[in-house]
């Protein structure tokens, strides 16, 4: 197979290189995939430069999500259960090595590609998905009628949860750091789009909502819910997603208590061990809304990402926070089907 291998720690994706590797062998558990596009994720970047909480011994091969075609399933599964997916089945997941044409990955880290999705549409949607609804829906009880601000709207996890925030009847007051990103998330539902660089934004927020009483939720992947405080109502909800912008935020605690305010973290990955009994019912209310035709791909259109080569121009596009939504690679196999 093909793969991008990294031996040692590099600066940046310029110095990753295609090198021609040994297939991987999949365990007694583990299917192999051939894959047909893999996503870009910030902890990518973070990775390859040894700067990420998890590091694979080295050498490994680099990236992590990824939509394929099943080679090989599993020889043997706990409990003696028979496989799920078969020879052929179509499926989207992430495990290590995601940025290679074939890799292995067990079946808890694999899900169906849906009915009418491209590999390129679903290689985006394992990580940013179930984090958005995960957030929105199990720890914030999103309900109909709530006013619910989105911050980095444009971003993959920010235009999941837009299209999921409108799913269960709530208003989006989208933010961004650029028209273009602006209109972005308008065209996927959001209802107001603010322009978070403006010292003012709090204010033009407030001012959108009944009676200007502020939000009720505010989901947030880039650490700015101290501001966001002065733009929530009474017992709202702030979600903290992320930081994106870089530090990790503090912030005067004296604000939640005045406003009677909830702050809820959501760390998806971890609920696989801390919760396993909440993944699978994220999974099923995620695929109703894309059955029902209320959830969309978000994967970056703006430029085309062709081949494994082209992977170090995809992380450095990412890295410069000029796209939008999840940046996919579309990597071509010999008798591939359509993209």
């Amino acid at each position: 197979m093909r793969g991008i291998q990294v031996k040692e720690y590099v600066k940046g994706p310029s110095d990753l290189k295609v090198t021609e590797l040994p297939d991987p062998v999949p365990a007694k558990d583990q299917y192999l995939i051939g894959i047909h596009a893999s996503a870009t994720n910030f902890f990518d970047l973070l990775q390859i430069a040894g700067k990420y909480q998890h590091q694979p011994t080295l050498p490994w091969i680099s990236g992590s999500e990824f939509a394929g075609v099943v080679i090989s399933v599993p020889s043997s599964l706990p409990n003696g259960r028979t496989p799920k997916y078969r020879i052929g089945d179509r499926v989207f997941g992430a495990s290590q090595g995601g940025y290679a044409t074939k890799v292995a990955a067990r079946e808890e880290t694999l899900k169906p590609v849906p009915r009418g999705w491209s590999f390129f549409e679903a290689a985006g949607l394992f990580v940013t998905a179930p984090t958005s609804y995960g957030a929105l829906v199990t720890r914030a009880n999103i309900k109909a009628g709530d006013w619910v601000l989105v911050h980095a709207a444009a971003g993959g996890v920010g235009l999941a949860a837009v299209q999921i925030a409108k799913a269960f009847g709530a208003t989006v007051v989208a933010t961004a750091g650029t028209k273009h990103k602006l209109d972005v998330a308008k065209s996927f539902g959001a209802d107001y789009a603010i322009d978070y660089t403006d010292p003012k934004w709090p204010d033009q927020v407030k001012k959108l909502t009944p009676k200007g009483r502020g939000v009720d939720i505010v989901f947030d992947p880039v650490g700015m819910i101290d501001k966001s405080t002065k733009c929530i109502r009474w017992n709202g909800r702030l979600l903290v997603i992320g930081f994106a912008g870089g530090a990790i935020e503090k912030m005067p605690l004296n604000k939640v208590l005045l406003k009677n305010i909830s702050i809820v973290g959501l760390h998806w990955g971890a609920y696989a061990i801390n919760e396993p009994e909440m993944v699978e019912p994220v999974w099923q209310g995620l695929f109703k809304l894309i059955d029902e035709g209320k959830f969309r791909g978000t994967v970056f259109t703006d430029k085309e990402f062709v081949g494994l080569e082209s992977v170090p121009d995809a992380l450095k596009s990412l890295g410069s926070r000029g796209t939008w939504g999840k940046v996919v690679v579309k990597v071509p196999q010999e008798g591939q089907s359509k993209l």
